[in-house]
């Protein structure tokens, strides 16, 4: 048992801060508003499809499942704007979301493991870019890349359909 965690895992120094962003007019004005907190809900699920759809051509691609008529770097440069939006706009929303209900969110193991999991593929696209961006090119139409990229893009597949289901399971066993 950790000291700095109770006997359930909740992060007991964190949870005064958490309460005390949850009771800021601006996150009790989402909670309680009908149509402000699923309307925010909408946009994060809109975001994050958005996100997860462009990593997942990428993933595919890399993995010599889709669109090999192109090279990877051309498949890259296509959909990155595209990612950093989304992303941007999912971070936004879902950072909204979760301080209108921050306590308990921050009590939910499956919230934190969704925020694991974003955190290991964030450091998965950084590994696979610090290696790869030289050779994007190399990897042109028809060629599959190396082993290290494949298993960067399956690595990749893998931890984005964990943060959708993680996500989506979140929603499901929040105590309000």
């Amino acid at each position: 048992r950790s000291p700095i965690t109770d006997c359930e895992g909740s992060l007991m120094w964190f949870e005064p801060l958490l309460k005390q962003l949850q009771e800021t007019a601006f996150a009790t004005l989402v909670r309680e508003n009908e149509v402000l907190f699923p309307s925010l809900e909408a946009l994060h699920v809109a975001a994050i499809s958005i996100v997860v759809g462009t990593i997942s051509i990428v993933d595919l691609r890399l993995l010599g499942f889709a669109s090999m008529h192109r090279s990877v770097g051309a498949l890259v440069r296509g959909v990155v704007r595209f990612t950093w939006v989304a992303f941007a706009f999912a971070t936004i929303t879902g950072l909204t979301l979760f301080a209108a209900n921050a306590a308990t969110y921050g009590d939910n193991a499956l919230f934190r493991a969704k925020l694991f999991f974003i955190g290991l593929a964030g450091l998965n696209m950084m590994l696979f870019h610090a290696w790869g961006n030289s050779r994007l090119d190399k990897w042109g139409a028809g060629v599959v890349p190396p082993g290290r990229a494949r298993f960067a893009g399956a690595a990749s597949l893998a931890l984005w359909i964990g943060v959708v289901f993680l996500g989506r399971w979140v929603g499901f066993t929040l105590k309000q």
